[in-house]
């Protein structure tokens, strides 16, 4: 929704109506994952995607019957390897799309929370009593449908944090979970930093630079940083609230300051934690954490050296070795260390 959300906003700032497109379920290849959308304006201006290829066509006719109509449509391509180039997949496989005509009344609120980077589930029936739609918070509010089965299934997936398709009542749901942005906390304003904030920024993180001392964190040298934050780390990190959406980079190379982040990050559910040095470095680094209480599981979740072994040795070439063992650590890949990081 975030690589639309710009586009809806200004389409219907100027009175167009605005049909939306959900991919909610895939087989085989596909390079759009479930959940991606792709918005149509009526006068036939996109954003986004769902496949990348000449299902955008497709989508787009549909979007405009939709628009005529006010009737939602479930759509599925299927393809063979030997067609797959010819409508956006890779290779054979198959997508099931979702289009409807945008809801305001539930897309403001919808708005809302994603720009207070807040989790909402949004529960549509696409099968049976095509259309209805419940939009529920983590503060227990709901907009929309009062179906109770409905908000159960959403409150029971913005729990799992994933979307999925449920059966209901002899027709089926597609609930909608959206997210907050993946943020990355960088501690220690070092050269490194500064490429790291500008890849993880590219990528739709949230970026958080945290360091005590001014001449490393100020916006002179971060103007691209969402935040900086100018304290010491086990400070800062404590009311950061680091949670499973949160990846924590320890780059200051000074013990005064990456001790205290790394044993503050360690003992929170953030789903990456790194720390720059070296081999050496680091055996130091495990026996002063391992004296200060840090359990032999918890250093087993850390990362370091940091980043995975690309060859590279300028800040940018680390940092985009970070870069990939953050993404891959996000979505549940191993990762190696990176000698080449180890600075």
């Amino acid at each position: 929704m975030r690589d639309v959300l710009a586009d809806i906003e200004s389409w219907l700032g100027d009175g167009r109506r605005v049909a939306l497109a959900t991919v909610v379920e895939t087989w085989g290849s596909a390079p759009r994952t479930v959940g991606a959308k792709m918005a149509v304006a009526e006068d036939r201006r996109i954003a986004g995607s769902v496949s990348g290829g000449c299902v955008e066509n497709a989508v787009v006719e549909a979007s405009d019957e939709v628009l005529r109509s006010g009737t939602p449509r479930l759509l599925k391509f299927g393809v063979s390897d030997d067609t797959a180039w010819s409508v956006g997949l890779a290779c054979g496989g198959a997508i099931e799309v979702f289009v409807e005509p945008l809801d305001p009344s539930i897309f403001g609120p919808v708005r809302a929370a994603m720009r207070q980077e807040l989790p909402v589930a949004v529960a549509t029936t696409i099968q049976g009593d095509v259309g209805r739609k419940v939009a529920v918070f983590t503060d227990g509010r709901f907009i929309g449908s009062t179906d109770a089965p409905m908000r159960d299934a959403a409150r029971s997936a913005l729990a799992e944090g994933r979307s999925r398709r449920v059966p209901l009542d002899g027709g089926e749901l597609f609930v909608d979970v959206l997210l907050p942005s993946p943020r990355l906390i960088i501690v220690g304003g070092v050269h490194i930093a500064v490429a790291l904030v500008t890849l993880a920024k590219a990528l739709g993180f949230r970026t958080v630079l945290v360091d005590p001392r001014e001449t490393f964190a100020n916006p002179k040298r971060f103007p691209h940083a969402d935040e900086i934050v100018p304290a010491w780390p086990d400070q800062a990190l404590g009311k950061l609230a680091l949670n499973a959406g949160t990846a924590v980079a320890v780059l200051a190379h000074d013990p005064k300051l990456d001790d205290p982040a790394l044993i503050a990050a360690l003992a929170s559910p953030a789903f990456y934690v790194g720390a720059l040095g070296s081999t050496r470095t680091q055996t130091k680094r495990r026996t002063r954490l391992t004296a200060a209480g840090v359990s032999e599981d918890a250093l087993a979740r850390l990362h370091a050296p940091i980043g995975l072994d690309l060859g590279g040795r300028s800040p940018e070439e680390i940092a985009l070795s970070v870069m990939a063992q953050i993404v891959a650590a996000r979505h549940g890949k191993p990762a190696g260390a990176s000698p080449s990081a180890a600075r």
